[in-house]
């Protein structure tokens, strides 16, 4: 005889218990996952936020005519007028400048790619003593830059390169950093297809510029953005190598128009925007091949 309809059985009275708490299980963890996820993009929101006030404030200043110097500041600005980047357009030969850090920061892009490529690719190699150049190159990373700047500088001179873009991008036509970027990219190509391209009868370098590169294209954007970054910003080695004022790069030329403006805090700010446009607009446009370049060989599967 069947069980009234109000009652159950058993074993589904436990199979359908045993649902609604999963149900309710899962429910909680759900709750537990959004609300960790709401705390945690919360503290990235107000990290960002506290990143971007300089820069909005820089912004702000290099815009407005008001008195930077007032107290309460005012939040958005009131009067809004380019006067600023004009003298810093006319009150220096601020083409000029921009010219000479684009010739410099090109050749450094350039070279960069092609040494750090030909580097990468003899690592990926099998060859007795490649353990120790890579010890090597992992030490000369700990030595900065300011140690071996003499011996850079007699290296320039002898080569007759001082007061000439080759010489101003010479310290950073290949970097320890960007070999290893590409190295990385580079062993996670399957070993089959540069077998099958020496097969073939493809030579080493265009095994590289036709298989290795097409493959490791978040490399690239990481190799071009960080050399661009570094030879654009770069001041210590201008300064030291350029004596010719038609071969100064913009941040020595931020020196020069300062010694011309009276009130120069608010068209100081208006070059540092100026410097800065270039290399934001390049990363927001490869910032996630950056992001993949930088962790490409991070994780394995």
């Amino acid at each position: 005889m069947r069980p009234p309809s109000r009652w159950c059985s058993s074993s589904s009275c436990w199979r359908s218990r045993g649902w609604r708490t999963g149900r309710r299980a899962a429910r909680r963890a759900r709750s537990m996952r959004r609300s960790r996820a709401a705390v945690v993009h919360g503290a990235l929101v107000v990290v960002s936020a506290a990143m971007l006030v300089p820069f909005y404030w820089v912004l702000k200043t290099s815009l407005t005519g008001e008195n930077i110097f007032q107290y309460p500041p005012a939040l958005l600005p009131r009067a809004i007028h380019p006067f600023y980047y004009v003298d810093v357009w006319y009150g220096i030969p601020f083409v000029r400048y921009l010219t000479n850090s684009v010739i410099v920061s090109a050749i450094a892009v350039a070279s960069n790619l092609v040494c750090n490529a030909l580097a990468a690719y003899a690592l990926t190699l099998r060859f007795r003593g490649q353990r120790a150049v890579i010890l090597v190159l992992l030490s000369c990373m700990l030595i900065p830059f300011q140690a071996t700047i003499i011996p850079a500088y007699l290296i320039t001179k002898e080569l007759h390169l001082l007061n000439s873009h080759l010489g101003l991008a010479l310290p950073l036509c290949s970097t320890i950093v960007c070999i290893f970027v590409f190295k990385a990219s580079f062993d996670a190509v399957p070993r089959s297809l540069i077998d099958a391209a020496r097969i073939d009868g493809l030579p080493e370098w265009r095994i590289i510029r036709h298989v290795m590169l097409p493959l490791s294209t978040s490399a690239v954007a990481t190799t071009v953005i960080l050399s661009f970054v570094w030879s654009w910003n770069s001041f210590l080695w201008p300064l030291i190598v350029v004596r010719d004022p038609q071969r100064q790069t913009l941040p020595l030329g931020l020196s020069t128009f300062l010694s011309y403006m009276e009130n120069t805090t608010g068209a100081l700010y208006a070059f540092c925007i100026m410097v800065l446009v270039p290399g934001m607009m390049l990363f927001l446009l490869e910032q996630r091949r950056f992001i993949e370049g930088l962790t490409s060989g991070a994780t394995k599967g």
